[in-house]
């Protein structure tokens, strides 16, 4: 099962490659797939771990 899907992997990594060499389309696609993203933030992950997995309160100093 490990390599079941390699063909497809390679034929990936070979239609990135082609894009990669075109800066105008690989720049679009960046900001697009930049554009799509939902906020993160490390501070607020963590803030939400805190709260719904462990439980606990933030310590205010």
């Amino acid at each position: 099962m490990l390599l079941a899907d390699y063909g497809n992997h390679i034929a990936t990594q070979e239609r990135v490659d082609a894009l990669y060499l075109s800066p105008t389309e690989w720049a679009k696609k960046a900001l697009t797939n930049v554009a799509g993203m939902g906020p993160f933030s490390s501070d607020r992950t963590i803030a939400e771990y805190a709260e719904q997995i462990w439980h606990t309160k933030p310590v205010i100093r």
